[in-house]
């Protein structure tokens, strides 16, 4: 048998009975695994069970943090190093393999993982989706997800949704070999789920508009790392017109999505789209200033925005089931 790799992988989940399987199956090579889950009406649980992974249950009350930043606060991790897994991921185990080697280096305290992205049943190699890196294994002690101010938008879930980890010291590096994200859902789901992600969205691109402050995030930067410069291109991104014409021309033409045939083009059509609901909810939250949702009362389109500064924790319980 092979020996157990000192990590403790963590996995948000939420009603995901169709992905858990694949997911927990490529993670079992990990010394521990907690899935932090949101009161799953599926079978989500029974399977965790099944798989030997611990299960904490997480009650957000809509304030920061989130579940992947209170995980990290609050569960009893046995090891220094912990990997971030979507229930849609899976680690292979040339990556697994690669990861052995890597937390054994002293002077590296996170790394960056690339992803390739699969959509209706083919990677998306071009169209901008790849090379997509994200910071998932890290020391838990000095790693955080960034607060980008979106707390006050509702309807987007109570996990973080394109945050970023920021490593408060020492180096990061790369890993070689990529992890997957294969969604076993169809496209009802991926359209739901897109649907929450534009409100995100849409008020990551109203904080940049009207100048909120960047403190504790991973900043943007045209001569920084990868995410920093998309961070940096996005202010740039965020004023110009006709941004859902252009997500399709970019995405299909200039970073040639036509070659990732039938599927790169309904990738790319469907991304012009969620533009446009960014775009459609940016003005609502321009016409309530900053709230989404607001209902047609004169008292509540002028209810100011409570002050971040005074907002209570997320209530949460550690229910850890073996």
């Amino acid at each position: 048998m092979t020996s157990k790799i000192p990590v403790s992988v963590l996995i948000p989940a939420k009603n995901e009975e169709s992905n858990l399987p694949a997911c927990l199956e490529s993670v079992a090579r990990a010394d521990e695994v907690f899935v932090v889950d949101s009161q799953s009406a599926d079978r989500s649980v029974e399977i965790c069970e099944q798989h030997g992974a611990q299960v904490v249950q997480f009650h957000f009350n809509g304030r920061w943090p989130k579940k992947k930043n209170w995980s990290l606060d609050n569960l009893p991790f046995k090891n220094d190093w912990v990997l971030i897994v979507d229930c849609d991921e899976r680690i292979p185990d040339e990556l697994w393999d690669e990861i052995e080697q890597a937390i054994q280096v002293s002077d590296y305290n996170g790394y960056y993982l690339n992803r390739r992205v699969f959509f209706l049943g083919k990677w998306i190699r071009f169209g901008g989706k790849y090379p997509d890196w994200n910071l998932r294994l890290f020391r838990h002690a000095v790693g955080r997800y960034e607060n980008l101010n979106t707390e006050e938008i509702r309807n987007t879930g109570d996990n973080e949704v394109h945050e970023h980890v920021v490593i408060e010291q020492g180096q990061v590096g790369y890993l070689k070999t990529d992890m997957l994200h294969i969604d076993f859902r169809d496209l009802f789901h991926w359209l739901e789920r897109h649907n929450r992600y534009s409100n995100w969205e849409a008020r990551v691109y109203y904080n940049l508009l009207t100048g909120m402050g960047e403190d504790g995030t991973i900043g943007a930067n045209l001569f920084g790392d990868s995410v920093q410069r998309k961070r940096f291109l996005k202010k740039i991104w965020v004023r110009l017109p006709f941004k859902p014409f252009l997500r399709f021309v970019l995405c299909y033409f200039i970073r040639l999505g036509f070659l990732d045939g039938r599927a790169g083009y309904i990738y790319a059509r469907l991304l012009s789209q969620y533009e446009y609901q960014i775009g459609v909810k940016l003005f609502e939250l321009k016409k309530f200033g900053g709230q989404l949702n607001v209902r047609e009362k004169k008292e509540e389109v002028n209810t100011p925005i409570q002050s971040t500064n005074d907002k209570p924790q997320a209530i949460a319980s550690v229910n850890v089931q073996s």
